[in-house]
């Protein structure tokens, strides 16, 4: 292109406000912008050739630098994501020095449209969502099969050494002006009227810590009890604003497995170890590698610098001793204390921040929470926030991109179709399907009249792992001529409990193959 030719330099210019007030005063929106500066931010100005804009940077030298680039497409986007303001046209598109890598990237850009969950979500009839609950998805019957075989896996892995509780859904202020997030996070909380005050003092909980604490201070616990790990599952809802919901991946209501734990600085590291094992365990059974990233104070945080030096330094040390690598994020952290966050890596490559690991030494004294020690005085306790999933609504979404809808047997929400080849096998087919029901495993029957061909084909795009194909041969044999999932036209012939055998031993392993 002839800006590229051109190799014009990328120029920066510092200007104060009111130089950058004239620059754009033909620009409403830049000018909003402006105004929103902090009064010791720096303002810059980029210019390349003829045009000028108000921009942070940094930028590549030169124009000349970009070499190949592809405009991906356009559309429309509200400002600052509202839609009662002006609607913009975004224009998204991608430069590389080298045309190959280009080509990667419009390859993988290619696979991730393939795996949008979005689409796979509505063509595997998995979720749906309305205009009346925006932001929150409706989960069908095969949706919801993912949902609870996720949520039970969950609990299987924490049976022992957790304690699932449920708590109340909506709270008074407040709690909320003990926690903090009255004043850091009321914007994105939704806000109930108090019909007798008429006054919006409560709110639908947009996460579980607080009511977690309120349950720890209930009771009385010795240093012998800790740590203590409270673990729940409620909904939790967050007042996301219209333009930024996506699918599965940024929604209004959710759910997490939200686990707070309660323990002594000495148990810090030992903990944190344990707690890494298993979410890098976890990750793995579904074929997802993961990279940690240590994340230290935010500017915005509340707690005295004493208590993030000895926060900082305790989960460092933790991290540390497990012998991973890791990647410092300075302000990274949540405002009330430093994390390790895991990031997990698909099939094509993406990565999701996904998991948390998050050391908090401001909650307990905000609530007053205590122990009592070996001395038999009281001690305060550390808290740490852990999450696996992110949110199960997030995951899934992961997961359905990651696999491209064709999930592992024990995910599928249908396992195994069983089809006749006519109307005389019917009563041999609901058999097979009645004695794989008995084995535990989700077996439909397809009886349509549509050809057998036909129905094949709708398997497949359906991503049953088994078609179960029944004739003459496999009615009489007590058999079932078994399609595997991605193994083209071939069958293999094997006796029904052979067959229930197997497909039980999947579910037990979450095993990842077929």
């Amino acid at each position: 292109s002839e800006v590229i030719a051109a190799d014009y330099p990328f120029t920066r210019e510092v200007v104060d406000r009111d130089e950058a007030n004239r620059r754009f005063a033909d620009d409403p929106l830049k000018l909003e912008r402006i105004s929103e500066l902090g009064a010791d931010e720096t303002i810059t100005i980029y210019t390349d050739g003829p045009f000028v804009d108000l921009c942070r940077g940094p930028h590549l030298p030169s124009t000349g630098r970009l070499k190949h680039v592809k405009l991906l497409h356009g559309a429309g986007a509200y400002w600052r994501g509202d839609s009662s303001r002006q609607m913009l046209q975004r224009i998204y598109g991608t430069a590389f020095h080298k045309e190959k890598d280009l080509a990667t990237h419009l390859h993988n850009l290619e696979e991730a449209r393939k795996r949008d969950h979005r689409r796979l979500a509505r063509e595997l009839d998995l979720v749906m969502f309305h205009p009346f609950a925006p932001g929150a998805p409706f989960w069908t019957e095969k949706g919801t099969v993912i949902y609870n075989a996720l949520m039970a896996y969950m609990r299987e892995l924490q049976r022992d050494d957790y304690r699932e509780i449920r708590t109340p859904l909506m709270y008074n202020k407040g709690l909320w002006e003990i926690s903090g997030h009255w004043g850091k996070y009321r914007e994105n909380m939704f806000l109930v009227l108090d019909n007798e005050t008429n006054q919006h003092d409560f709110s639908l909980k947009p996460m579980n810590c607080p009511s977690h604490h309120l349950m720890y201070a209930a009771k009385k616990h010795s240093y012998r009890d800790l740590p203590v790990r409270y673990v729940t599952y409620d909904a939790l809802h967050r007042n996301e604003v219209s333009g930024a919901l996506s699918g599965l991946t940024r929604v209004r209501q959710f759910a997490q497995d939200d686990c707070h734990i309660y323990l002594t600085e000495d148990q810090i590291a030992s903990e944190v170890s344990r707690l890494v094992t298993f979410i890098l365990a976890y990750y793995g059974t579904f074929g997802l590698e993961a990279t940690l990233k240590f994340a230290t104070r935010p500017a915005v945080r509340i707690g005295e610098d004493a208590m993030w030096d000895r926060a900082e330094a305790a989960l460092r040390s933790a991290l540390d001793a497990t012998g991973l690598p890791y990647e410092h994020k300075p302000g990274d952290g949540a405002f009330y204390g430093p994390k390790i966050d895991f990031d997990v890596h698909d099939s094509i490559g993406r990565a999701w921040q996904l998991g948390t690991i998050q050391l908090d030494y401001a909650a307990p004294e905000r609530f007053d929470l205590q122990y009592t020690g070996v001395d038999n005085t009281d001690h305060r306790p550390v808290i740490i926030h852990r999450a696996v999933n992110g949110s199960f609504e997030r995951f899934i979404a992961i997961l359905i991109e990651h696999f491209a809808g064709a999930f592992p047997f024990w995910l599928s929400p249908e396992q195994v179709r069983v089809l006749p080849i006519a109307d005389d096998f019917h009563d041999a087919a609901a058999g097979v399907v009645a004695t794989l029901r008995a084995a535990g495993v989700r077996a439909t029957l397809d009886v349509r009249g549509e050809t057998l061909n036909y129905r094949i084909r709708d398997g497949e795009l359906a991503k049953v792992p088994y078609l179960a194909v029944i004739g003459a041969r496999e009615a009489e044999g007590g058999t079932v001529a078994v399609r595997t999932r991605g193994a083209g036209s071939k069958q293999v012939v094997m006796p029904v409990a052979e067959f229930a055998a197997k497909c039980r031993e999947l579910e037990s392993t979450r095993s990842l193959g077929l």
